[in-house]
């Protein structure tokens, strides 16, 4: 006894020592050395039980219970009976004894060890283990103690870990199963019997009407219901301790309910009590420091005096403390937390529809008391008082409701889904926060979502269906769009950040525009004349302030001012042009809504539109509004560009209406389409010129790509404007240029123009003649700097003139790239034209090629052309000139090139071998025979120069490139391994395969196989479903090679992945690549691969192998095969994991 004393006073001033801040590290490493050690001896857990009953020191408790958790799941097995039955028996009595006296963390520890040992052995050897915790439950005293045990029962032996056998799991799992009527009849009881003891006595007279709790039910929501009665009722009044009791209990139900399936056992009563509770969080409460649960509202204080109505906490209430309001406010947070747990789950057995519609009733009798106004409170500052974790888990139920059960309920006639639907504004457009609002938008592009999809479905009585929902839908509209216009929303709107761009590389202020938008968009597709009447006066209003800006423009010398300096007009102003530009934003998002089968029905609402788009970028690119001086530059000057630009954007996203509109009724309306294409080409040709601000400039180019790539009009090279355009990119001097991404969009119309073939017209009428010298003289034009340099090949360039070499190279290719790219899918004609116009530009990038080979950035953007023109044009660079280029290209990319280059991971050298393989990647996809002959030297590039390199190292971006030139060898050229034809496979009866080019089929697959055994996880899966692909497509998996000397290494690499959990992301496309490739021969899989690996497996004895060979079922089905496999991955772990604990020394019988 001394001894242990002693040892107590010693570990408890270690422990000190260990947490003391002027502790070493390197003393700290001693101390724990010396814990670990004292831990490993056989029969320290005595040790620990007198030091818990017998110190005060947290850190000794802590020490001590670790080690008695690591006893029992780590090396139970290896723990004599007696000792087994000692520990059971005391460590309850210590709990039983200290629960009260020790901290909250130290007793949750003890009740963990506890059920640790009920989930080793309960109900064989631990009987009671379970109804001691219902006994607690069942005692008022000790009922607290009672739903810790119960929660972390829940917790640990539901969905234990895998230190358990399958067996074990399931057997658990079925233990608790039977013990949850049992259970959830209990936390019941406990939540109707504190309601029932703390509810206002029955006399009490109902409350007034001014009182605020006064319930005008909805519609037919009720009607029936006995629940809405009771949910009448005041508030219980729930003492401090009543109130952390229900809280474990709910917490309980929480756990509970999101394992165990939707069932009778989920009884009505039992539903009523958590909706009581979750009324609590409908309580107002008063603004402060809201502890650590619930962080306070950042909208506004309200005054700390003014309490809510006293009638909402049933007459007892109205002196709460602040931390009985958060109290309060946690039970509601719990409550609703239960209700979501329930509806997350989307299968609904038929006995259990009734209980959810009731469910759906009770939250909907919530959502009424959250909306409903009263003298006191507008709806708004009832939401902005509520708890913030409640109204997410609100919001939650509302997104769960709508997206996984309306489908259920909708058409019951016992659920009034529009007055549903009226609520659910009231709720959105009264939201305190961005987040909540966004939230509830997400919820409503759901609802529209289901109701286009029901629509689609049901064409015979659309009309009614849309009738039903029409007026929430208008009323959706038109508060979705104020919401996004200063007019009505300025000080919300102000509040947004745009600037800051966030993951999606879009501003705050982006989000909430689009989001909002979308809704208008999914609005309009279901009513699209009443979203237009609604949406086009709008926009009028706000064009009629700006085209009015005109007048106020003065004109003194070479500066011109836009005359309004009034502080307020100023404002006035900017609000206007702001709203003005969304707007603008919201009719081009709608532009889907013009064009398809609806063209002809639209027309005349679109042609109004596109009419006035026209109108406003004409107006604003004459009167050069982005160039005033205003009063406030730093506003309003920003507020005139961007109204420009978003107009030109706008009328860009009518550019497949004006295409439709040029092939349908264009014979009728000639001028009138001439006209608007002709004006839109006068309104952007201007702004194309280096002094137009850049957000202009692009939008102006963007627009004309379009009309010369959708639209195609045949006029269009004839136009004055489109002449001045094509004059100002062939003869810019460097001075002048354009900025890079607009001078190569207007390269990318010039050239579109030219090469694009005209809709409507036969062939003999595309005037391709013409058009290819116009062509050639365009590309002349563009690319005179950068044919001279062919000139420079042979000399050594100083460096000045090296750096003015790479400017011109980087200058000039990305232009012809993207003119490449931008026909790469058009018809052959417009490829040879380009190829025309281009060739002598291609071969001098050849000849300078070696000259620049030291030079990653500019071998990079040399490759970037070639791969271009390898995708768009290798038929029109025909065989002869291709096999040059490879050939260069083989020949300049020498081992020691390659690996200097790989090993600067992210580098520029890197990403030009990445292109490489790529340009690569396109010559073996090619079908016929042309490209054969490069086949064995890329192969032995790939496998002697690039693979040796990059095996060992990460360099994930090389890798992923040369295993999919690896797949695409094999995929598209397997005849040059395998050459037996399909007649000679039939008449052979699919005998032996004649193998050809043996080794370098045999390399390729270890590549792969060696790619398993690596971290890299993105590499994996790619590989992965390269082999699935080469399996199903042809047969690699049955190949007699394959089968013979691979086909169970690759397995045993798969398992060995599956316990090894390396790549569990991966576990699914794992088990089915296993099954495929046993499935090949399951007879030769069951009989002699699996005995050998069951024998190689190490760390389980034999007859562990066995019990691991007799689980797995000889089955040929694939969900079957997973299970097994599962199984016998989880329970080979389990073993190991109970063997490495074991004592040494240990005979097990």
């Amino acid at each position: 006894m001394a001894s242990e004393e002693a040892s107590l006073r010693a570990l408890e001033s270690l422990m000190t020592e260990f947490f003391h801040s002027c502790t070493t590290n390197e003393r700290k490493r001693e101390i724990e050395e010396l814990l670990n050690n004292f831990a490993q001896q056989t029969g320290a857990w005595r040790h620990c039980l007198f030091f818990l009953s017998n110190t005060r020191n947290e850190y000794v408790m802590m020490y001590s219970l670790t080690v008695f958790e690591n006893l029992v799941n780590k090396m139970w097995i290896g723990v004599a009976s007696q000792d087994k039955m000692e520990i059971r028996s005391c460590l309850p009595k210590l709990l039983l004894a200290q629960h009260k006296s020790v901290p909250y963390f130290i007793r949750n520890k003890v009740c963990k060890v506890i059920v640790d040992i009920g989930r080793q052995d309960w109900p064989m050897f631990y009987h009671d283990f379970f109804t001691n915790t219902l006994q607690l439950i069942q005692s008022p005293a000790l009922a607290p103690l009672g739903l810790v045990m119960l929660k972390t029962t829940s917790e640990e032996l539901a969905c234990p870990r895998e230190d358990l056998s399958v067996a074990r799991k399931d057997e658990l799992r079925k233990l608790l199963l039977e013990q949850v009527p049992t259970v959830l009849g209990l936390l019941t009881g406990i939540l109707e019997t504190y309601w029932d003891k703390h509810s206002v006595i029955a006399s009490t007279p109902p409350p007034s009407p001014t009182s605020g709790e006064s319930v005008e039910l909805l519609g037919s929501l009720f009607q029936g219901s006995q629940y809405s009665k009771l949910l009448c009722q005041p508030m219980a009044a729930l003492d401090n301790e009543s109130q952390q009791l229900c809280c474990l209990v709910l917490e309980c139900l929480a756990h509970l309910f999101s394992w165990i399936p939707l069932s009778t056992s989920i009884t009505p009563t039992l539903l009523a009590s958590i909706f009581h509770f979750a009324r609590f969080g409908c309580d107002l409460r008063t603004k402060a420091k809201m502890g650590t649960f619930i962080s306070s509202s950042s909208n506004g204080q309200l005054n700390p005096g003014t309490m809510p109505p006293s009638s909402n906490g049933g007459g007892r209430n109205g002196q709460q403390s602040e931390g009985n309001k958060v109290d309060r406010a946690r039970l509601g947070v719990l409550a609703m937390t239960c209700v979501n747990e329930l509806v997350s789950k989307n299968c609904v057995p038929m006995d259990f529809e009734e209980y959810l519609l009731r469910m759906f009733q009770q939250t909907f009798f919530l959502l009424q008391r959250l909306t409903r106004e009263n003298n006191a409170h507008t709806v708004k500052s009832r939401l902005q008082e509520l708890d913030e974790s409640y109204l997410e888990k609100f919001t939650d139920f509302l997104r769960l409701f709508v997206s996984v059960h309306l489908r259920r309920i909708e058409s019951s006639p016992q659920f009034p889904i529009v007055e549903f639907l009226a609520l659910l504004f009231k709720y959105t457009f009264n939201q305190p926060t961005h987040e909540g609002y966004f939230a509830c938008l997400d919820i409503w592009s759901v609802f529209l979502d289901f109701l286009t999809t029901k629509i689609k479905s049901r064409l015979a009585d659309r009309e009614s269906v849309l009738n039903r929902y029409k007026d929430a839908l208008v009323l959706l509209l038109r508060e979705v769009l104020n919401r996004i216009q200063f007019r009505y929303n300025q000080a919300q709107l102000e509040e947004l950040d745009d600037e800051t761009l966030d993951d999606d590389q879009q501003t705050e202020w982006q989000k909430y525009l689009r989001q909002s938008l979308e809704v208008v968009a999914k609005v309009m597709e279901l009513l699209p004349s009443h979203a237009f009447s609604t949406l086009f006066p709008v926009l009028q209003e706000n064009l009629d302030v700006y085209m009015g800006l005109q007048q106020f423009i003065v004109t003194t010398g070479t500066s011109r001012r836009l005359n309004i300096t009034a502080e307020n007009d100023c404002r006035r102003l900017h609000c206007s042009l702001r709203d003005l530009s969304s707007l603008l934003q919201a009719v081009g998002r709608l532009a889907e809504h013009f064009i398809g089968e609806i063209f002809a029905a639209r027309f005349s609402d679109a042609l109004a539109v596109v009419e006035r788009l026209v109108e406003v970028t004409c107006y604003g690119s004459q009167t050069s509004l982005y160039d005033l001086e205003t009063v406030v530059p730093s506003v309003l000057k920003p507020d005139l560009i961007d109204v420009h630009a978003q107009a030109l954007a706008a009328l860009q996203a009518y550019s497949h209406w004006l295409a439709q509109f040029y092939s349908e009724v264009h014979s009728q309306n000639q001028s009138q389409f001439m006209n608007l294409i002709t004006s839109s080409i006068d309104a952007s040709g201007p702004l194309i010129t280096a002094k137009v601000p850049e957000k202009l400039l692009l939008s102006a180019c963007h627009l004309i790509v379009s009309i010369t790539s959708t639209v195609r009009p045949v006029f269009l090279v004839t136009l004055p404007a489109v002449q001045n355009i094509f004059n100002l990119i062939t003869t810019e001097s460097q001075t002048r240029r354009l900025p890079q991404e607009a001078h190569m969009l207007v390269c990318r119309a010039l050239s579109n123009m030219l090469l694009l073939p005209w809709p409507n017209l036969p062939e003999t009428e595309q005037q391709w003649q013409t058009r290819s010298s116009n062509h050639a003289s365009l590309l002349a034009a563009l690319t005179r700097e950068y044919r001279v340099l062919r000139g420079t090949v042979n000399i050594t360039p100083r460096q000045p003139d090296l750096d003015n070499m790479k400017a011109v190279i980087q200058q000039t290719l990305p232009v012809l790239r993207d003119i490449v790219d931008s026909i790469s899918g058009e018809s052959t004609k417009s490829r040879q034209i380009c190829y025309q116009s281009l060739q002598e530009s291609v071969q001098v990038s050849l000849s300078l090629f070696p000259v620049f080979i030291q030079q990653p950035d500019v071998t990079d953007e040399m490759l970037a052309f070639f791969l271009t023109l390898f995708q768009a044009l290798r038929v029109q660079m025909g065989v002869a000139f291709t096999g040059q280029i490879i050939h260069t290209f083989l020949s300049m990319f020498t081992r020691e090139q390659l690996a200097a280059s790989i090993l600067q991971e992210g580098s520029a050298g890197c990403r030009v071998v990445q292109k490489f393989l790529k340009i690569l990647q396109v010559v073996v996809q090619e079908p016929g025979q042309a490209f054969k002959p490069f086949l064995p030297s890329i192969l032995s590039l790939c496998m002697e120069q690039v693979y040796p390199v990059v095996a060992e190292r990460s360099s994930p971006d090389v890798k992923a490139e040369m295993f999919e030139l690896l797949y695409q060898i094999l995929h598209q050229n397997w005849r040059y391994f395998f050459k037996t034809s399909v007649l000679t496979s039939v008449q052979r009866g699919a005998a032996e395969d004649t193998m050809e080019n043996e080794a370098q089929f045999t390399a390729a697959m270890q590549a792969f196989g060696q790619s398993f055994l690596q971290p890299d996880i993105h590499i994996f899966k790619q590989n992965l479903s390269y082999l699935e692909s080469l399996n199903s497509k042809h047969k690699l998996y049955h190949r007699k090679l394959f089968r013979t000397s691979m086909l169970f290494h690759f397995i045993n690499v798969l398992l060995q992945v599956l316990l090894h959990k390396s790549h569990d992301l991966l576990q699914e496309e794992i088990t089915v690549a296993i099954y495929n490739m046993a499935s090949v021969d399951f007879d030769a899989f069951y009989s002699a691969f699996m005995p050998e690996f069951l024998n190689g497996c190490q760390g389980v004895d034999t007859s562990q192998r066995a019990v691991l060979a007799r689980n797995f079922k000889l089955e040929r089905d694939l969900p079957s095969f997973t299970q097994s496999v599962q199984r016998l991955v989880n329970d080979l772990r389990y073993y190991r994991l109970c063997n490495s604990s074991l004592p040494t020394g240990t005979i097990k019988l």
